[in-house]
Formats: structure tokens, C-alpha cells, sequence
């Protein structure tokens, strides 16, 4: 339940007059713990009798007065008034530009925001000033960087400036971060030490779409389709030897989860020795750490497409253009069930009944079979 800056108000003003946390807990359904931490954030002000703030109030009038502070600090270091020429008033800000945010310099000698950015980016260039100075500066943080392992963000990096004597800003330390490449490596660690960590990804089949027997190297994809108003997922393993459709798992998600499955199917129904090679693209679902795990755990040597090569995993691409033609694209399935038949239908057709070109027109049950008979 929210409560209101009132009722809040009501509250710690009870507990403050002695009701005890746990009546009041009772009494308004507020936590005992969220009573003591309002009593210490809301505390109540009293300059006089006629007045009460809240904490948000004081916040917002602690703000201000470091505001009019800053500006005080300007008017100080700055050797020209508010009425002094916009001229002058614009040389004297671009001195103390860096050192106090844009809207205090601005705010402490009446000038607007854009006017001083325009005169700040036409001048920028050729100021000679302005460039030692950001030199001098870059080198400051360079060091700091460095002295503190490369671990320190823009906002602690200018604290540690300003602890040393600098008056700059957060903006202007974190615009010549940007400017040298520097990051902190705290926000990219996890991602640094998953990538030493992880195998490289290799193109083991190079397009050499080509086996000498079965259960050398297989080739597998996912591709979707819409039915309604809903999508389903088909994956596929081939036999690269003889273009067989070794196993296939249809799924409502795209997940490791498919790719797992179909892959376990697939060797119970092949049993192949060590050494198999299976390629894929570089989906998700193909790089996880769990489908890489069981592939290792079979001593399966496991080869990717490069990015953006479609081509590199041509076989199966070319089923599923060659399915999507021949059966999906030609029928009106009126529910899953229907979509599981027919794909059902279609790879037995694809395996037993289908010739293909590339086998010299037999189909890949008959490329198996002879190989088999081939066998001392």
C-alpha cells in the first residue's frame, strides 16, 4: 500500500510523541521496520511553529542551496559581472568550463545555455587553451586509471581529481574517456572472461559438403513457421553421406531445449563412433554451454558456419527451402497435430521415396542400404 507524504508525516508524528512502533504497525498496516527507517528519513524540521518539512522538501532546499553555492563560487572566479558585455561574459565561462556543469555557469551570468555551446563548439577548435587543457586533463585521468587497475568509472575517477586539487566536472571526465577508449573493466568483466573462456568456434567443414561413409559428419537447423497465430519450430539432423534425415523434433519454442532432444534422438537411432563432426550455424541454442557439454560428453568435434554465411551450412538450408516448397507451402494445417503429420509424412517421403540429384537420383534410404551391402 502507498502512503501518502501526510499520512507518512501523521505517523512519525505519533511515534515521535510515544506510540510505540508496533500499535502504530497495528493500527495502519505499516511495517515496524518501514515505521523506524521513516522515522529516520523523515524527520521533521522545525525552524519555527509555523512550518513543517518534510524530507523531500529538504532535500529539494538542500539542493538549491548548493546550487546558489556553486554560483557564488563562479561569481567569484570570474572577472566580469552579469551586466558585462555577452562577449566577455562567454570568454570568462569558457575558463571554468569543465570544472562546474553548463547550467551553473550559465545560471551565474545570465547567459542561455545555447549561446554558450555554440560559442563553446565554434571556439573549441582553434582554442589553444582549451586543448592543453583538455591534453593536461587526459593525462590526469590516464594516470588515475592506471594507478587504480583500470577498475574506476568516470564518477569515482573524478572524485579522486578532485580530492587531488581539480575542479572538473563528471561530463567533462567522462567526455575524455570516451575520447582515449577508456572503460572501466568492471562493466564489461563477465563478458571479458566468458569470451577466454569460450571455445573458439570453428569452421571445421569449410563447405566441404562431402562424407565417405554414414555418421561422419551431420549438418542441423531450426526453421519456423507460422501456423495461425502461432509459431512452431522444426529441427533437423542430416546425414551429410547420404542426405538422410536422421532425426527431427518439432517444438513450440526455439530453445536448447529442441536442439538437445533432436540431437539425443539421433544418436539413439545412429549410435555413431567418436569423431563425428556436427556443423551448424551459430545460433544461441547450438553455442549454449549445455548443448556443447553433451556433444563433448560423446567426443563429438563440433564445427560452426561463419557469421553471416548462410551458404557454409548449404545442405541444410536446402532441405528446408526443398520442404517448405514441396509440404509446408502446399497445405492448410488446421492444427498442430495436422503440422506433425505432415512433416511426419513428408521426411519419411524425403528418406525412403524422394530422389535426389546430388546421390545420382536414389533416395537416401537406397544410399544407405547400398553402402551397407558394401561392407566386408
Amino acid at each position: 500500500m502507498a502512503y501518502t507524504d501526510k499520512e507518512r508525516t501523521n505517523i512519525i508524528a505519533q511515534y515521535k510523541q510515544g506510540s510505540s512502533a508496533k500499535d502504530l504497525s497495528t493500527k495502519y498496516g505499516v511495517c515496524e521496520r518501514t515505521i523506524y527507517r521513516w522515522a529516520k528519513v523523515y524527520n521533521e524540521l522545525h525552524p519555527d511553529k509555523k512550518r513543517t518539512f518534510t524530507v523531500k522538501e529538504y532535500e529539494r532546499l538542500f539542493r538549491r542551496v548548493e546550487k546558489l553555492e556553486n554560483i557564488i563560487s563562479v561569481l567569484k572566479a570570474v572577472d566580469c559581472t552579469v551586466h558585462a558585455p555577452l562577449k566577455e561574459k562567454l570568454h570568462e565561462l569558457e575558463l571554468l568550463y569543465g570544472q562546474y556543469d553548463v547550467y551553473t555557469l550559465c545560471e551565474a551570468l545570465d547567459v542561455s545555455r545555447g549561446t554558450f555551446y555554440n560559442h563553446i563548439l565554434r571556439n573549441k577548435r582553434g582554442n589553444a587553451w582549451f586543448e592543453r587543457r583538455r591534453e593536461e586533463y587526459r593525462i590526469l585521468i590516464q594516470e588515475v586509471f592506471d594507478e587504480y587497475h583500470q577498475v574506476l568509472g568516470a564518477e569515482k575517477i573524478r572524485t579522486i581529481l578532485v580530492q587531488r586539487g581539480h575542479q572538473v566536472s563528471t561530463k567533462f571526465v567522462t567526455d575524455l574517456m570516451r575520447e582515449m577508449g577508456l572503460t572501466s573493466v568492471r562493466t564489461t568483466a563477465k563478458q571479458d572472461y566468458l569470451k577466454l573462456r569460450e571455445p573458439e568456434k570453428k569452421n571445421v567443414l569449410r563447405q566441404q559438403f562431402h562424407a565417405d561413409r554414414p555418421n561422419q559428419i551431420w549438418v542441423s537447423d531450426v526453421t519456423c513457421f507460422k501456423l495461425g497465430d502461432r509459431y512452431l519450430y522444426t529441427c533437423v539432423v542430416l546425414d551429410l553421406f547420404s542426405r538422410k534425415v536422421v532425426a527431427y523434433k518439432v517444438s513450440k519454442k526455439n530453445s536448447t531445449q529442441l536442439i538437445t532432444s533432436t540431437f539425443k534422438l539421433a544418436l539413439e537411432q545412429r549410435s555413431p563412433e567418436a569423431g563425428l563432426i556436427f556443423h551448424s550455424d551459430r545460433g544461441s541454442q547450438y553455442t549454449s554451454h549445455r548443448f556443447q557439454q553433451l556433444l563433448h560428453k560423446h567426443s563429438v568435434v563440433q564445427s560452426f558456419s561463419n557469421s553471416g554465411k548462410p551458404h557454409d551450412n548449404a545442405v541444410a538450408e536446402s532441405f528446408f527451402a526443398t520442404f517448405k516448397k514441396e509440404e509446408l507451402y502446399r497445405k492448410d494445417y488446421t492444427s498442430e497435430a495436422d503440422f506433425k503429420r505432415g512433416v511426419d509424412s513428408y521426411i519419411d517421403f524425403y528418406n525412403c521415396q524422394r530422389p535426389h540429384r546430388t546421390l545420382r537420383n536414389l533416395t537416401p534410404c537406397q544410399v544407405e542400404k547400398n553402402a551397407m551391402s558394401c561392407k566386408p
